[in-house]
């Protein structure tokens, strides 16, 4: 993709799932990469895996995004190790999934872990930053755009990203663009939990009737979408949200039409 080799980047989150599959994209791109995690050994376990193939052009340090100090650190490491930061993206967030029973703390940490995390991180990637020109990209998900039981705190949160980035797009403009990525069901741990018995057989129906393209997405297709929000190749998009669901959100209640009858169904 155009635009990205030889610039630096920080990436939230990105010892598993999505942050990792973005990272790995980010370095086969060209770009050098400092990513954080909360767990200190998931995550120095990841960067010795990337450091075999790309040396010094990736870094990690252990963070928890709540924390008050976070994102002016990350901010500030990222810039030691390579003198300038072209590229943000925010991807670890919270999965608190309460509703009724969800108290105080829960809220002030789905939102403080989350959207205001994610607006700290963009607002100290710009304060700090010598560059006139970059990008952001934050995950956001297809839980900020339907309801889902039992979700208030989850999908409240991932709601308020698009807000935060159409506001943060417009203050930012022209410079420095500024998207947000809706993914629908994808192959992670935490989506793995989510099963009724732990494994990906046991709930087949919810990626091979609720997505177009019938199948559960892989991290690294969502990582794809991030680097190209990144890239040149974007350089017209900000303000966007993309939906990189397999055409999840563009479904309406029949599905596929496999188990539905409809109007004009045969």
């Amino acid at each position: 993709m155009k635009g990205l080799n030889g610039k630096a980047a920080v990436v939230t989150g990105g010892s598993r799932g999505i942050g990792k599959a973005t990272v790995e994209r980010l370095l086969e791109e060209g770009v050098s990469v400092l990513f954080c995690g909360r767990n200190e050994k998931i995550g120095l376990d990841t960067l010795a895996e990337f450091k075999k193939t790309y040396g010094n052009k990736v870094a990690f340090i252990a963070a928890d995004m709540k924390d008050r100090d976070t994102p002016a650190a990350l901010i500030a490491k990222g810039r030691s190790l390579f003198g300038e930061l072209d590229f943000l993206v925010n991807n670890a967030f919270p999965f608190t999934a309460k509703a009724l029973d969800a108290t105080y703390d829960d809220w002030i940490h789905a939102f403080m872990a989350g959207p205001a995390a994610y607006a700290r991180m963009i607002a100290e990637f710009v304060k700090q930053r010598q560059k006139k020109e970059g990008a952001v990209v934050c995950v956001s998900s297809i839980s900020g755009h339907i309801s889902q039981p039992n979700r208030w705190t989850y999908n409240a949160a991932k709601g308020a990203v698009k807000q935060l980035i159409r506001c943060a797009a417009l203050d930012l403009a022209p410079a420095i663009r500024v998207n947000c990525i809706s993914p629908a069901w994808v192959k992670t741990d935490e989506v793995l939990k989510a099963t009724p018995d732990g494994t990906w057989e046991s709930t087949p129906q919810a990626w091979n009737e609720y997505h177009m393209l019938q199948k559960l997405q892989e991290p690294s297709e969502i990582a794809a979408a991030i680097a190209y929000l990144l890239s040149d190749d974007a350089a017209v998009i900000t303000g966007h949200d993309l939906f990189a669901d397999s055409g999840y959100l563009a479904m309406g209640p029949e599905g596929l039409g496999k188990t539905a009858n409809y109007a004009g169904s045969v």
